[in-house]
């Protein structure tokens, strides 16, 4: 059951970075192994705005979709991912943004395990390398948008 967990500093606002991580459908754009997304439902509280998406995933021979419930937490610069459907066993992610002098903390967080010992196994292999290689895909991302 792999984990990742990673604290970034970024040249870039809470805010900016909530946003960015928020936009669900521009995933394609710039997420590696990311071939798709499809928003399904919005349900908007007080507290907070619930995305239910679809996101395609590529890797090799392997494409996979699967579905999660995205909560947005705006007042916190808070992001929480639960896992709907598809490969995963389960799959449980959070992006957490704090200013700080310069820029903002990014907190990453996502521990998952593939129903195919296959794709675990796959994963396994290169598991750090391609969590690191998202948060820099995020990274690079805000500086496309806000440099």
């Amino acid at each position: 059951m792999p984990t990742h967990a990673e604290k970034r500093i970024m040249p870039f606002s809470s805010k900016q970075m909530y946003d960015l991580v928020a936009d669900v459908e521009s995933y394609p754009k710039f997420l590696p192994w990311c071939t798709a997304s499809r928003i399904r439902n919005v349900i908007v509280d007080d507290n907070k705005t619930i995305v239910e998406a679809d996101l395609i995933i590529s890797f090799k021979v392997f494409r996979e979709r699967f579905g999660s419930k995205v909560s947005l937490m705006p007042e916190k610069f808070s992001i929480d991912v639960e896992y709907l459907d598809g490969p995963f066993k389960y799959l449980n992610n959070h992006w957490i943004f704090r200013d700080v002098e310069g820029g903002c903390e990014a907190d990453f967080f996502v521990d998952f395990e593939f129903k195919s010992k296959v794709l675990q196994a796959l994963i396994g292999i290169v598991f750090n390398e391609a969590m690191q290689r998202i948060v820099k895909a995020f990274e690079d991302r805000a500086i496309n948008l806000y440099s």
